[in-house]
């Protein structure tokens, strides 16, 4: 039902699997004739004209409004509105092995934009969380091959050699060529459904399939493609599941909760991560896992949690077998540890102890981890912003902005625009008015 207790309108259950009001979707309306130097007068109530009376939006209008629900504007056909509209998908593909390659391809139909995909809800991924942490993957068992030559040794060993250097890049680089990992995880996609390979070879392409589908995530998650981006991480956790490689599946898991938490749930990251961290079995990948759960603990307000889970993540961090480490959390470094507890202490109020640490932490980052250095600024901005030192915090926002607009991460520029409203009460301030200028 929509919000006047109707059966929805397209629009509406388009609009409502955004998770915007009609308020916030005029808003975006509003927002995409800005981008094109124009004025649009579209109101809450025009939306409900639209959605309840039967009003038409105008042509330039209905191209605006495919633009918030992100389908081309070719697909637009004024005159048969609202029929342009895609339906809805907000499904979530139960685990299980038979479901792998489900899980894949409805990740990999969010590519073509027939349908508009609805935030999944937290309860849901809690639930999947949970049946992943109390399921044991199925034993393999030998397929009957399909027609046709068997995948061997060395075309999955090439597979993998490419997935490595594609994941390898960095995301200055990923900008350039990302419809190559798209590519690269539907063939694999492929050769799992056709079956054409030995047991053996099957564990290793659905490993493969959950490492590029964690990649494809990500690049879907900074560029603000967050429904599409948890599918991925769903698929990657059916086949990491399929794989038998746990601590594989908690990163996705993980991944999940870290969305969840940037989305401002984070009762539903720490929900995700408590599952995800029964089952983990590296200390460093508990470790990385303690240190989310901290983010999330933090932003509920639950201290006492919050610093024990940034201790056990601190005792576990550098321990374990390095040679058996997961490579999805081999980055994790006591500069991460250091600017992730001072963002939990801000949460927490504690902001000269925040502020010492997020500056000890960019001082020991890499210079390879440019999108991380982005972040890490615009936390360290928001730092200076608490402790109203506003010419500090406009010098490292500006920074984090410039800098990730020139390696093409779009969720660090999100980051900084959200400080945006915190410097208005110091646009007088050095370096703020080119600042909000620039974010403008």
């Amino acid at each position: 039902m929509d919000e006047d207790g109707r059966t929805p309108h397209q629009l509406a259950a388009a609009r409502a699997a955004l998770g915007l009001n009609r308020g916030q979707f005029a808003d975006a309306v509003r927002a995409a004739a800005r981008r094109r130097g124009l004025r649009s007068g579209v109101d809450r109530a025009r939306v409900r004209k639209w959605e309840v009376n039967g009003v038409r939006p105008d042509a330039v209008s209905q191209t605006y409004i495919a633009e918030v629900l992100g389908i081309p504007v070719a697909d637009v056909v004024p005159a048969a509105w609202p029929e342009w509209i895609p339906p809805v998908d907000s499904g979530v593909v139960p685990l299980g092995q038979a479901n792998t390659v489900s899980a894949l391809r409805e990740a990999l139909h969010t590519m073509d934009r027939r349908t508009v995909l609805s935030a999944i809800p937290g309860s849901a991924l809690v639930v999947l969380a949970g049946s992943w942490a109390d399921t044991e993957p199925a034993a393999y068992t030998e397929r009957q091959p399909s027609p046709g030559a068997a995948v061997g040794e060395d075309t999955v060993g090439l597979l993998e050699e490419t997935s490595a250097r594609l994941n390898a890049l960095a995301t200055e680089q990923r900008q350039h060529i990302a419809p190559l990992y798209d590519a690269h995880l539907a063939q694999v996609t492929d050769l799992i459904e056709e079956g054409r390979y030995p047991r053996a070879l099957g564990a290793r392409l659905h490993k493969l399939a959950a490492s590029l589908s964690q990649t494809v995530a990500w690049i879907r998650f900074d560029h603000g493609q967050h429904a599409a981006a948890s599918r991925y991480w769903i698929a990657g956790l059916h086949n990491a599941h399929a794989g038998h490689d746990r601590d594989m599946g908690a990163a996705l898991l993980s991944d999940l909760a870290y969305q969840s938490s940037w989305r401002d749930k984070p009762a539903t990251a720490a929900g995700i991560l408590q599952q995800a961290l029964r089952r983990t079995t590296h200390p460093a990948a508990s470790s990385l896992l303690h240190l989310r759960l901290a983010r999330a603990q933090a932003a509920l307000g639950e201290h006492r949690a919050t610093l024990d889970s940034l201790a056990t993540a601190e005792r576990l961090l550098g321990t374990g077998d390095p040679v058996d480490m997961p490579a999805w959390c081999s980055w994790m470094s006591p500069a991460d540890l250091a600017v992730d507890s001072g963002r939990c202490l801000l949460d927490l109020g504690d902001i000269t102890r925040a502020h010492t640490l997020i500056a000890e932490g960019q001082a020991l980052l890499p210079p390879s981890r440019d999108k991380t250095r982005g972040i890490f600024l615009a936390y360290r901005a928001q730092g200076h912003l608490s402790r109203r030192a506003p010419e500090a915090a406009a010098a490292d926002a500006l920074e984090a902005l410039h800098l990730a607009e020139r390696i093409g991460a779009p969720r660090c520029v999100q980051l900084v625009q959200g400080l945006a409203p915190a410097f208005i009460p110091y646009r007088t301030a050095e370096g703020v008015p080119e600042l909000l200028h620039a974010v403008a």
